[in-house]
């Protein structure tokens, strides 16, 4: 498909629009100048009738009644007069009979056999002054402007009329497109330079977006569009930047998502062949299997959470786990989870404290804030030292319930704080020799809060607790 550029569409458009423009304008101007002439030399012929009119009278007080037949003398007389108005306006003046027969001419005698035709002379004789143009239905061979008048002259009828060539409009018109056609190519000249370079500045910045996004298509994500011109281009190139480095990020994501697998994998992977391979070349003593045989074990439950959480994260995330929310008691999830892990809380000897308390209702999936809890209570476990504490508490603001869990302990970074949420986030200095996990519980934990309509965030100090908050909605 043949496709133009913005430059040619617009130069195109703006040609179009202003010579259709010129021709209204012209069409317009021709016709108004038009009218104007027309008008012009009806008020001409007008006043050259009064004068006329005034001569005619004249006449009349010397004897000469010129709407009858007069001797060649008188009637030379007459038409010496009425030329005047020729020779100093070049309208031609004649006079005709009650009937309509031409009497006398200033052109001579080549027009006294033509006649007026009846519906003019009936115009005049309701009282109105004629105004035609052409041919005066074959008085003339060319075509005229004419103006008549009814006179009355000593019980006499006859009609006064003064006429002009119309070949007058012709070279007013003619001049006029003249003028008006130089003009036309000025501007048309003038606006051509003018679209060329209001063209340029509306294409250079969508060229520099295109080339960015280009570039942004074969795999250059640091590619970005120059943010200048116009306020809508200005605002189109940010939001190609944005867009640019939204992409730029998720690449680089991506590229830590994949780098975190592949370490998370490696490490239970190589664990479980190194072990297996001892114990098939004999490295390992045949006593010592069930010691390594529990290893492996735990090391392929490890790679099995790793992957069930992986899975979590992607459905989550597709939005394809419904939400069954429901009112019910937040405490009772808290006291579950505490409950499955007393064990590993008596090994530790930590105390638990906060647990019970009234109901404290909340609008929530049960599931979903299970998850949350027990991933939250089983880093706290791990890393609160032996007789360390780990408190509870929740309480009611607004339409929302806060939760807050807290551990002893060596606590979190200031720096590390903004990225605990992570996939596959680990900060060890905060958490001791202890690495075991994955890095994906609180970022699941921060995609159950936000699908109940709530908000997670953690607070330290570091060598002394850690604590997590997160709100849920009250129940209804």
């Amino acid at each position: 498909m043949n496709r133009r550029t913005i430059s040619r569409e617009f130069f195109s458009t703006i040609a179009a629009v202003l010579v259709l423009g010129l021709s209204v304008m012209c069409a317009i101007q021709t016709a108004l100048s038009a009218a104007y002439f027309v008008n012009e030399r009806r008020a001409a012929l007008t006043a050259i009738l009064d004068g006329a009119v005034a001569l005619t009278d004249r006449f009349a007080e010397a004897g000469y009644i010129v709407t009858r037949p007069l001797g060649d003398d008188r009637a030379q007389s007459a038409r010496s007069g009425y030329e005047l108005f020729n020779t100093s306006s070049g309208a031609m003046v004649f006079v005709t009979a009650e009937d309509g027969s031409v009497l006398l001419h200033t052109e001579g005698a080549d027009f006294t056999d033509r006649r007026v035709p009846q519906k003019m002379l009936d115009q005049m004789d309701a009282g109105d002054d004629l105004f035609v143009t052409g041919t005066l239905d074959g008085v003339y061979t060319d075509k005229y402007y004419t103006a008549g008048r009814r006179i009355d002259i000593n019980g006499t009828v006859g009609y006064l009329f003064a006429a002009s060539p119309m070949t007058a409009l012709g070279s007013y018109i003619m001049d006029m497109l003249v003028m008006f056609g130089i003009s036309a190519a000025a501007i048309l000249l003038l606006c051509s330079l003018l679209c060329w370079v209001l063209a340029r500045r509306i294409t250079g910045p969508i060229e520099a977006i295109s080339d960015a996004a280009r570039k942004l298509g074969s795999g250059d994500f640091t590619a970005r569009a120059p943010v200048d011109g116009c306020v809508e281009l200005a605002d189109f190139a940010t939001t190609f930047n944005n867009m640019a480095q939204r992409l730029q990020t998720i690449d680089n994501s991506r590229g830590q998502f994949m780098g975190n697998i592949a370490h998370e994998l490696r490490t239970p992977m190589t664990t479980i062949k190194g072990f297996i391979d001892g114990m098939l070349d004999g490295t390992i003593p045949q006593e010592e299997n069930q010691h390594y045989l529990t290893i492996v074990s735990q090391e392929t439950g490890r790679l099995a959470r790793l992957v069930q959480n992986m899975l979590d994260i992607t459905k989550l995330e597709a939005g394809e786990v419904p939400v069954h929310a429901r009112n019910y008691d937040l405490w009772k999830t808290v006291t579950d989870v505490v409950l499955s892990d007393e064990q590993r809380i008596e090994d530790g000897r930590i105390d638990i404290r906060g647990l019970g308390g009234p109901p404290m209702m909340i609008f929530a999936d049960p599931d979903f804030v299970h998850q949350v809890v027990y991933n939250i209570v089983d880093n706290a476990i791990k890393f609160t030292p032996e007789g360390g504490a780990i408190s509870f508490s929740a309480q009611k603001k607004g339409g929302m319930v806060e939760v807050r869990i807290e551990n002893t302990g060596s606590g979190i970074a200031p720096e590390a704080l903004p990225f605990v949420f992570e996939r596959f986030y680990k900060e060890d200095r905060s958490r001791g020799m202890n690495t075991r996990g994955s890095g994906l519980g609180l970022h699941i934990c921060k995609i159950l809060v936000n699908l109940s309509g709530g908000q997670i965030h953690a607070e330290s100090e570091e060598g002394q607790w850690c604590r997590f908050v997160f709100t849920l909605p009250a129940a209804n």
